[in-house]
């Protein structure tokens, strides 16, 4: 069976995208959120023009080749508005966008070829803590966290959703060699007015040679700065023009 016009299903991404989040508070938010993400689980790395890129060989001493060289995540600028941002990330061999943030924001994570590694993790009030920090927190603002999953996703696999309180703050790890994903944020980040990102670090782990241990489950988590290993570099975006 043919495919839809390549031009056209972004496009339709992109205004079904401007829709749904023009009014995330209406009565047709559920209904709307369900359609962009029928959409968005059509989109494959040939509508954007995109091709899969062959996996990086590690350098000698156990190093990866972008090491201290090029980014290990660079991003493609699809489209933006007031009320959501569209664009591409793309991680290579063995990269990982650390834990972070989304305040007052919803997000959609279509990935486009390769394997990522999802970790997800809602915010708990604070009267919600039922323990002292543990002592590694003293170096830093902690708070206490739900770690609600950890999971692969694939191009077969559906979107991965998140909402300003659920599965708000997560991980992710290219597995197996480098990958991409399409990625909606509404509304985009502004520092202005509050939507800034932060990054964080797990206080806890499980002990050497144990199981890792069930989820979901609480947890203690520290506000750091940006990793110096970590950054994002600009990509130009190949695939068709989107129009709003």
């Amino acid at each position: 069976m043919p495919r839809d016009n390549m031009a056209s299903l972004i496009q339709r991404v992109a205004r079904q995208a401007r829709i749904t989040f023009r009014s995330p508070a209406g009565p047709a938010f559920g209904e709307n959120l369900h359609r962009l993400q029928q959409l968005l689980d059509e989109v494959r790395a040939e509508d954007l023009h995109l091709a899969p890129r062959g996996p990086a060989a590690a350098a000698a001493g156990g190093g990866f080749p972008w090491a201290g060289a090029v980014p290990p995540v660079s991003y493609m600028h699809i489209c933006e508005t007031e009320s959501f941002s569209m664009g591409v990330f793309l991680l290579r061999s063995g990269a990982c966008i650390p834990l972070h943030d989304h305040p007052g924001m919803n997000g959609m994570l279509k990935v486009l070829y390769g394997t990522l590694r999802i970790a997800c993790m809602d915010t708990l009030p604070p009267a919600a803590a039922a323990a002292a920090p543990p002592p590694a927190a003293a170096g830093g603002p902690c708070q206490r966290a739900l770690f609600r999953s950890r999971q692969q996703y694939t191009p077969a696999s559906p979107p991965c959703l998140l909402s300003p309180h659920t599965d708000n703050l997560h991980q992710i790890d290219a597995v197996d060699g480098p990958a991409a994903f399409l990625d909606i944020l509404a509304p985009p980040y502004d520092p202005q007015h509050g939507r800034d990102c932060h990054y964080y670090r797990l206080l806890e782990g499980p002990p050497a040679g144990a199981e890792p241990p069930g989820l979901p489950r609480e947890v203690w988590l520290m506000e750091t700065p940006q990793a110096a290993d970590f950054w994002c570099g600009g990509e130009p975006y190949p695939g068709p023009r989107v129009c709003l």
